[in-house]
Protein backbone atom coordinates (compact mmCIF):
# COMPACT_ATOMS: atom_id res chain seq x y z
CA UNK A 1 0.00 0.00 0.00
CA UNK A 2 1.39 3.17 -0.78
CA UNK A 3 -0.09 6.70 -0.89
CA UNK A 4 -0.81 6.42 -5.09
CA UNK A 5 -4.34 5.46 -3.51
CA UNK A 6 -4.98 8.95 -3.83
CA UNK A 7 -4.50 9.70 -6.83
CA UNK A 8 -8.85 9.54 -7.28
CA UNK A 9 -8.86 12.76 -5.05
CA UNK A 10 -5.80 14.87 -7.29
CA UNK A 11 -8.56 16.18 -9.72
CA UNK A 12 -10.01 17.80 -6.38
CA UNK A 13 -7.33 18.54 -5.24
CA UNK A 14 -5.94 20.73 -7.95
CA UNK A 15 -9.09 22.77 -8.21
CA UNK A 16 -8.69 24.91 -5.20
CA UNK A 17 -5.34 26.42 -6.06
CA UNK A 18 -6.98 27.01 -10.20
CA UNK A 19 -9.67 28.32 -8.26
CA UNK A 20 -7.20 31.09 -6.49
CA UNK A 21 -5.30 31.87 -9.11
CA UNK A 22 -7.97 32.69 -11.67
CA UNK A 23 -10.06 34.76 -8.95
CA UNK A 24 -6.65 36.73 -8.77
CA UNK A 25 -6.04 36.77 -12.45
CA UNK A 26 -9.78 38.10 -13.66
CA UNK A 27 -10.07 41.55 -14.54
CA UNK A 28 -11.94 43.15 -11.22
CA UNK A 29 -13.91 46.19 -13.57
CA UNK A 30 -15.55 43.66 -15.82
CA UNK A 31 -15.93 40.29 -13.66
CA UNK A 32 -18.92 40.48 -10.83
CA UNK A 33 -18.44 40.01 -7.17
CA UNK A 34 -21.10 37.42 -7.47
CA UNK A 35 -18.86 35.07 -10.22
CA UNK A 36 -15.69 35.51 -7.73
CA UNK A 37 -17.53 34.66 -5.23
CA UNK A 38 -18.74 31.06 -6.56
CA UNK A 39 -15.25 30.43 -8.05
CA UNK A 40 -13.65 30.99 -5.02
CA UNK A 41 -16.23 28.93 -2.76
CA UNK A 42 -16.39 26.36 -5.60
CA UNK A 43 -13.15 25.84 -5.27
CA UNK A 44 -12.76 25.58 -1.37
CA UNK A 45 -15.61 23.40 -1.20
CA UNK A 46 -13.80 20.95 -4.01
CA UNK A 47 -10.31 21.37 -2.35
CA UNK A 48 -11.80 20.57 1.11
CA UNK A 49 -13.37 16.98 -0.02
CA UNK A 50 -9.99 16.54 -1.63
CA UNK A 51 -7.92 17.16 0.75
CA UNK A 52 -10.15 15.13 3.73
CA UNK A 53 -10.18 12.06 0.98
CA UNK A 54 -6.46 12.47 1.69
CA UNK A 55 -6.31 11.91 5.22
CA UNK A 56 -8.12 9.30 5.16
CA UNK A 57 -5.35 7.41 2.81
CA UNK A 58 -2.49 9.35 4.62
CA UNK A 59 -4.25 7.12 7.54
CA UNK A 60 -4.27 4.17 6.24
CA UNK A 61 -0.80 4.65 4.99
CA UNK A 62 0.45 5.90 8.39
CA UNK A 63 -0.59 2.59 10.10
CA UNK A 64 0.57 0.53 6.82
CA UNK A 65 4.57 2.09 7.59
CA UNK A 66 3.84 1.09 11.60
CA UNK A 67 2.64 -2.36 10.91
CA UNK A 68 4.64 -3.43 8.33
CA UNK A 69 7.97 -2.95 6.17
CA UNK A 70 8.61 -0.10 3.74
CA UNK A 71 7.42 -0.76 0.40
CA UNK A 72 8.78 -2.69 -2.03
CA UNK A 73 12.21 -0.65 -4.01
CA UNK A 74 10.11 -0.41 -7.51
CA UNK A 75 7.37 1.12 -5.89
CA UNK A 76 8.62 3.36 -3.25
CA UNK A 77 9.51 5.98 -5.13
CA UNK A 78 5.45 6.32 -5.10
CA UNK A 79 5.88 7.55 -1.41
CA UNK A 80 6.73 11.15 -2.70
CA UNK A 81 3.06 11.32 -3.97
CA UNK A 82 2.05 11.47 0.09
CA UNK A 83 3.45 15.32 -0.82
CA UNK A 84 0.97 16.07 -2.74
CA UNK A 85 -1.81 16.47 -0.74
CA UNK A 86 -0.75 18.75 1.74
CA UNK A 87 1.07 21.05 -1.26
CA UNK A 88 -1.87 21.59 -2.93
CA UNK A 89 -3.90 22.32 -0.08
CA UNK A 90 -1.63 25.19 1.56
CA UNK A 91 -1.42 26.61 -2.19
CA UNK A 92 -5.26 26.57 -2.44
CA UNK A 93 -5.43 28.12 1.31
CA UNK A 94 -2.78 31.41 0.46
CA UNK A 95 -4.72 31.88 -2.35
CA UNK A 96 -8.17 31.19 -1.74
CA UNK A 97 -7.74 33.62 1.15
CA UNK A 98 -5.88 36.36 -1.34
CA UNK A 99 -8.65 36.11 -3.61
CA UNK A 100 -11.54 36.71 -1.15
CA UNK A 101 -10.00 39.46 0.84
CA UNK A 102 -10.83 42.18 -1.86
CA UNK A 103 -14.05 40.78 -2.31
CA UNK A 104 -14.52 40.89 1.36
CA UNK A 105 -13.01 44.54 1.55
CA UNK A 106 -15.64 45.68 -0.88
CA UNK A 107 -18.94 44.22 1.20
CA UNK A 108 -19.64 42.23 -2.22
CA UNK A 109 -18.77 39.24 0.02
CA UNK A 110 -21.83 35.99 0.57
CA UNK A 111 -23.90 37.49 2.84
CA UNK A 112 -22.78 41.64 1.80
CA UNK A 113 -24.91 42.08 -1.13
CA UNK A 114 -28.82 41.82 -0.30
CA UNK A 115 -27.73 43.79 3.40
CA UNK A 116 -26.06 46.90 1.30
CA UNK A 117 -28.59 46.96 -0.48
CA UNK A 118 -31.32 47.39 1.57
CA UNK A 119 -29.59 50.08 3.83
CA UNK A 120 -29.12 52.01 1.24
CA UNK A 121 -26.49 54.44 1.73
CA UNK A 122 -25.92 55.12 5.16
CA UNK A 123 -24.53 51.74 6.28
CA UNK A 124 -21.96 51.71 3.41
CA UNK A 125 -19.17 53.02 5.37
CA UNK A 126 -19.91 50.72 8.32
CA UNK A 127 -20.49 47.65 5.80
CA UNK A 128 -17.12 48.65 4.51
CA UNK A 129 -14.61 48.86 7.56
CA UNK A 130 -16.43 45.18 8.77
CA UNK A 131 -15.63 43.76 5.11
CA UNK A 132 -12.05 45.07 5.95
CA UNK A 133 -11.91 43.56 9.14
CA UNK A 134 -13.57 40.08 8.01
CA UNK A 135 -10.62 40.34 5.29
CA UNK A 136 -7.69 40.98 7.39
CA UNK A 137 -9.55 37.71 9.75
CA UNK A 138 -9.73 35.37 6.43
CA UNK A 139 -6.62 36.24 4.95
CA UNK A 140 -4.72 35.81 8.42
CA UNK A 141 -7.01 32.35 8.93
CA UNK A 142 -5.63 31.28 5.92
CA UNK A 143 -2.10 31.90 5.46
CA UNK A 144 -1.98 30.40 9.54
CA UNK A 145 -3.24 27.02 8.06
CA UNK A 146 -1.59 27.26 5.14
CA UNK A 147 1.44 27.30 7.20
CA UNK A 148 0.33 24.47 9.29
CA UNK A 149 -0.35 22.07 6.26
CA UNK A 150 2.90 23.28 4.53
CA UNK A 151 4.83 21.39 7.53
CA UNK A 152 2.63 18.65 6.94
CA UNK A 153 4.15 18.21 3.41
CA UNK A 154 7.86 18.73 4.33
CA UNK A 155 6.78 16.06 7.12
CA UNK A 156 6.07 13.42 4.47
CA UNK A 157 8.71 14.67 2.10
CA UNK A 158 11.48 13.74 4.71
CA UNK A 159 9.64 10.58 5.51
CA UNK A 160 9.81 10.02 1.78
CA UNK A 161 13.36 10.83 1.39
CA UNK A 162 14.46 8.59 4.75
CA UNK A 163 13.22 5.63 3.19
CA UNK A 164 15.37 6.04 -0.08
CA UNK A 165 18.21 5.72 1.95
CA UNK A 166 18.23 2.20 2.21
CA UNK A 167 18.12 1.91 -1.67
CA UNK A 168 20.81 3.89 -2.02
CA UNK A 169 22.80 2.70 0.26
CA UNK A 170 22.42 -0.91 -1.24
CA UNK A 171 23.19 0.57 -4.91
CA UNK A 172 26.42 1.75 -3.43
CA UNK A 173 27.42 -1.39 -1.75
CA UNK A 174 26.38 -3.44 -5.12
CA UNK A 175 28.35 -1.52 -7.07
CA UNK A 176 31.48 -1.66 -5.21
CA UNK A 177 30.90 -5.39 -4.72
CA UNK A 178 31.14 -5.56 -8.54
CA UNK A 179 27.71 -7.47 -8.49
CA UNK A 180 25.22 -6.60 -11.01
CA UNK A 181 24.85 -5.12 -14.69
CA UNK A 182 23.47 -1.96 -15.97
CA UNK A 183 20.02 -2.35 -14.46
CA UNK A 184 20.80 -3.01 -10.52
CA UNK A 185 19.34 -5.59 -8.56
CA UNK A 186 15.79 -6.08 -7.35
CA UNK A 187 16.86 -4.58 -4.25
CA UNK A 188 18.46 -1.68 -5.61
CA UNK A 189 17.23 1.44 -6.62
CA UNK A 190 15.77 0.26 -10.07
CA UNK A 191 14.54 2.79 -12.76
CA UNK A 192 10.82 2.52 -13.25
CA UNK A 193 7.91 4.66 -14.20
CA UNK A 194 7.08 5.36 -10.55
CA UNK A 195 10.57 7.71 -10.79
CA UNK A 196 8.28 10.03 -12.04
CA UNK A 197 6.74 10.31 -8.51
CA UNK A 198 10.18 12.06 -7.33
CA UNK A 199 8.81 15.04 -9.80
CA UNK A 200 5.55 15.94 -10.04
CA UNK A 201 4.08 15.85 -6.76
CA UNK A 202 7.11 17.66 -5.13
CA UNK A 203 5.66 20.28 -7.38
CA UNK A 204 3.07 21.22 -5.00
CA UNK A 205 6.03 21.75 -2.29
CA UNK A 206 7.77 24.12 -4.49
CA UNK A 207 4.49 26.01 -5.00
CA UNK A 208 3.17 25.63 -1.72
CA UNK A 209 6.93 27.05 -0.30
CA UNK A 210 6.74 30.22 -2.44
CA UNK A 211 3.08 31.08 -1.97
CA UNK A 212 4.10 30.59 2.09
CA UNK A 213 6.93 32.74 1.31
CA UNK A 214 5.23 35.53 -0.12
CA UNK A 215 2.08 35.71 1.94
CA UNK A 216 4.23 36.38 5.11
CA UNK A 217 6.70 38.02 3.58
CA UNK A 218 9.75 35.52 3.91
CA UNK A 219 12.33 36.75 1.07
CA UNK A 220 14.44 33.00 2.03
CA UNK A 221 11.45 30.91 1.97
CA UNK A 222 10.78 32.25 -2.03
CA UNK A 223 14.66 31.62 -2.52
CA UNK A 224 14.30 28.03 -0.97
CA UNK A 225 11.26 27.67 -3.51
CA UNK A 226 13.11 29.38 -6.15
CA UNK A 227 15.88 26.77 -5.51
CA UNK A 228 13.55 23.92 -5.12
CA UNK A 229 11.95 24.17 -8.71
CA UNK A 230 15.17 24.25 -10.48
CA UNK A 231 16.06 20.97 -9.01
CA UNK A 232 12.55 19.39 -9.70
CA UNK A 233 13.09 21.17 -13.25
CA UNK A 234 16.44 19.36 -13.71
CA UNK A 235 15.23 15.73 -12.19
CA UNK A 236 12.39 15.84 -14.58
CA UNK A 237 14.58 16.10 -17.74
CA UNK A 238 17.02 13.10 -16.06
CA UNK A 239 13.70 11.24 -15.28
CA UNK A 240 12.36 12.09 -18.74
CA UNK A 241 15.71 10.72 -20.33
CA UNK A 242 16.28 7.67 -18.37
CA UNK A 243 12.51 6.69 -19.51
CA UNK A 244 13.29 6.88 -23.26
CA UNK A 245 16.74 5.26 -22.53
CA UNK A 246 14.56 2.32 -19.87
CA UNK A 247 12.06 2.12 -23.16
CA UNK A 248 14.59 1.15 -25.94
CA UNK A 249 16.17 -0.94 -23.69
CA UNK A 250 12.91 -2.81 -23.16
CA UNK A 251 13.12 -2.40 -19.57
CA UNK A 252 9.73 -0.47 -19.17
CA UNK A 253 6.65 -0.30 -20.66
CA UNK A 254 6.85 -3.79 -21.93
CA UNK A 255 5.22 -7.22 -21.16
CA UNK A 256 6.85 -8.89 -18.07
CA UNK A 257 9.18 -6.24 -17.13
CA UNK A 258 9.04 -3.58 -13.81
CA UNK A 259 5.50 -2.33 -13.19
CA UNK A 260 3.98 -4.86 -15.87
CA UNK A 261 5.26 -7.99 -14.74
CA UNK A 262 2.66 -9.32 -13.10
CA UNK A 263 0.01 -6.78 -13.59
CA UNK A 264 -3.90 -8.02 -13.19
CA UNK A 265 -2.75 -12.04 -12.78
CA UNK A 266 -1.53 -12.02 -15.84
CA UNK A 267 1.35 -14.36 -16.81
CA UNK A 268 3.83 -15.28 -19.98
CA UNK A 269 2.68 -16.81 -22.77
CA UNK A 270 5.66 -18.46 -23.08
CA UNK A 271 5.12 -20.19 -19.34
CA UNK A 272 5.71 -19.58 -16.18
CA UNK A 273 9.28 -20.30 -15.80
CA UNK A 274 10.17 -17.82 -18.79
CA UNK A 275 7.97 -15.35 -17.35
CA UNK A 276 9.73 -15.98 -13.77
CA UNK A 277 12.97 -15.39 -15.77
CA UNK A 278 12.08 -12.38 -17.57
CA UNK A 279 10.83 -10.67 -14.73
CA UNK A 280 13.60 -11.06 -12.06
CA UNK A 281 16.34 -9.21 -12.97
Amino acid sequence: MTPIWVFPAYPLLLVGPIAGYLSTALPAATTSPRLLTTILLAGFTAQGIGFLVSLTIYSAFIYRLMTHKLPREPIRPAMFVSVGPSGFTCDALVLLAAGAAPILSAGTGPGAGPAQDDDGGGSGSGSGSTGALMAGVVQLLGNCAALWVWGLALWFFFVSVGAHWSCVRFTGHHHRGGGGGGGGGASGLEFGMTWFSFVFPNTALVTATLNVGLAFGAEPLQWLGCAMGAVVLVLWGIVFGLMVHAVRKKRVLWPQRQEDRDEGGFSSPKGKAGGAGAGEK
